[in-house]
């Protein structure tokens, strides 16, 4: 009797039983495995190049403030023109209509104006906060917040539906960037700089993922020129600062967006997922 791969019938096997030249016959290698490319990789760094380039922008304007080289008066003028600068980008990106854009827009203002009186009265409080905490403390504390900003963002590369719920994640990273700011702020000398401070860090690190993910939408031309104009502005503030922080800098960059989309396309040969027959079915549902 010939045995058959079926368990309704009766047969003198077990039911466990497979033909020793079958046995491998259905055996499939990686299957709906679709190998990446190195330059579509590179685009999709892109997002991550971006806020990197924005840490470190705001890492040199914080040291050009507390070093007293740069007036407070000038970043507050900077972030007031990119706040409408963004938000007209903003609008042009996502078409709005006359009908839904009134309110929207109307709401937008009224958050800002209460955002820009909640950070000016708040100043003096921010610029003691950490009085009693010695320098060392902060340092470490706002390196390990924005360690964890960088590894909880959203660098997903889906288009921006409306009205959707932010991951759990983006808030996260949000919330530690903002509070790294914060203590940072806390060590500037007068209450003006921590106040256009600040409001920078909530800018970078609130307003400018937004304006990210409605530039997915462009084209990839336009991606890639604003992610070299965030890096050779980040490399321009940070390099007469510090040449080794420059360099460390320059190196972060080339990595994340030239050296691991190669290793991981070289690491693909790597990869053995292997299925057949004694696996589990999985049921497909139209």
């Amino acid at each position: 009797m010939s045995w058959k791969k079926v368990l309704w019938e009766r047969q003198p096997f077990p039911d466990n039983y497979i033909h020793p030249r079958s046995f491998l016959s259905s055996l499939r290698r990686n299957p709906n495995f679709k190998p990446y490319t190195y330059w579509p990789l590179v685009l999709l760094c892109c997002s991550i190049t971006q806020h990197l380039a924005t840490i470190f922008t705001f890492l040199a304007v914080f040291v050009r403030l507390k070093e007293r080289w740069l007036d407070s008066r000038v970043l507050l003028w900077v972030s007031i023109i990119s706040f409408f600068g963004g938000y007209a980008l903003c609008e042009i990106l996502s078409h709005s209509n006359t009908v839904h854009g009134v309110p929207s827009r109307s709401k937008t203002i009224k958050s800002s104006l209460l955002v820009f009186l909640a950070l000016m009265g708040l100043s003096p409080v921010l610029r003691t906060l950490t009085a009693a905490t010695s320098s060392d403390s902060i340092w470490a504390l706002s390196a390990c917040l924005f360690l964890l900003n960088a590894l909880l963002a959203d660098y997903s590369t889906l288009k921006p539906v409306p009205h959707s719920q932010e991951r759990l994640t983006s808030v996260l990273s949000m919330n530690a960037a903002i509070s790294s700011s914060v203590v940072l702020a806390s060590r500037l000398p007068d209450d003006l700089a921590v106040f256009s401070l600040v409001l920078f860090a909530v800018q970078l690190f609130a307003l400018f993922p937004i304006m990210r993910h409605r530039l997915q939408v462009a084209p990839q031309v336009v991606q890639v020129l604003f992610t070299l104009t965030l890096c050779v502005l980040s490399f321009a503030l940070t390099l007469p600062l510090s040449v080794s922080a420059a360099s460390i800098y320059a190196g972060i960059m080339i990595a994340v967006t030239f050296v691991a989309p190669g290793v991981l396309v070289w690491a693909q040969k790597y990869k053995k997922h292997i299925r057949g027959p004694w696996d589990v079915a999985v049921p497909r549902l139209n």
